[in-house]
């Protein structure tokens, strides 16, 4: 990686989570809206730290204590790690998609800092799902659920690029301070994200083989379709809570199709 692509991870590193990166190394990768705009590219790359520390949490607390204790445990620091980024994200979505049928006031009901009741119910339902999946995959062994969440994390952090690169941005660009990513990536940076999203398939085909891997590849692939034709139909484009819901729904689809036991 070049000296300026290891700026622009610490970027994202420093955009989409609580790492700090702050004093002389914060002076050394600076900052601009096109460096913002090209850390998205890094944006699976953060996946690796964050699917990395949930799956130390989970697999530390497993000595000790119940697979479902260590999978709440695990979500926990991976929200605190990013800040409740993405859930933000996912609880706006479904405010403003659940609220209005209408495209102008579901968009401002998605600025509203206040959560409604449709995002509270879709934030419970999608932690608490997280939750019993990941203690569903606990059965597998610490292998498994290790190689689950590196790849929950890495491959639904790839899926948002495809909407950046493919969707128009309707959000408001004078108020998000995310505009910078919402402008349309092009293909090299669309690569380097491949490029960081490969090696998170490799954990699945040791720990669960080939059959679940690839399943689950079509499963990330078809959450994320899914996502963009239902930000095409109801809001003509994507906003930057529609990124992170499409990462919050695509992780899920992972852990979901690796928690499948077929006969």
């Amino acid at each position: 990686m070049s000296m300026d692509g290891v700026r622009h991870f610490l970027l994202a590193l420093q955009f989409f989570t609580r790492v700090p990166v702050t004093g002389r190394l914060a002076a050394w990768v600076g900052y601009s809206p096109q460096m913002l705009r090209a850390s998205a590219a890094h944006f699976p790359g953060v996946g690796w730290i964050v699917g990395g520390v949930a799956a130390a949490v989970f697999a530390l607390a497993s000595l000790g204590l119940p697979p479902l204790v260590a999978a709440l445990l695990s979500t926990v620091a991976t929200v605190w790690l990013t800040g409740a980024f993405h859930e933000d994200g996912l609880a706006d979505i479904a405010d403003g998609l659940g609220g209005s049928a209408q495209r102008e006031r579901a968009l401002e009901i998605m600025k509203d800092s206040r959560i409604g009741a449709f995002g509270a119910i879709a934030l419970v339902l999608a932690l608490a799902l997280k939750v019993a999946l990941l203690a569903a995959l606990a059965a597998q062994g610490v292998s498994a659920i290790v190689a689950a969440l590196l790849a929950g994390h890495v491959l639904s952090r790839l899926a948002p690029l495809f909407l950046i690169r493919f969707l128009p941005y309707v959000g408001d660009s004078g108020a998000s301070k995310s505009k910078p990513l919402a402008d349309a990536i092009g293909g090299g940076a669309l690569a380097v994200g491949v490029l960081w999203s490969i090696p998170a398939v490799a954990p699945i085909l040791l720990a669960q083989g080939a059959i679940k891997a690839g399943a689950m590849l079509l499963a990330v692939a078809a959450a994320g379709v899914w996502m963009a034709r239902l930000f095409r139909r109801r809001l003509q484009g994507f906003t930057g809570d529609g990124l992170g819901a499409t990462q919050q729904v695509c992780e899920l689809a992972i852990y979901l199709v690796l928690a499948w036991t077929w006969a």
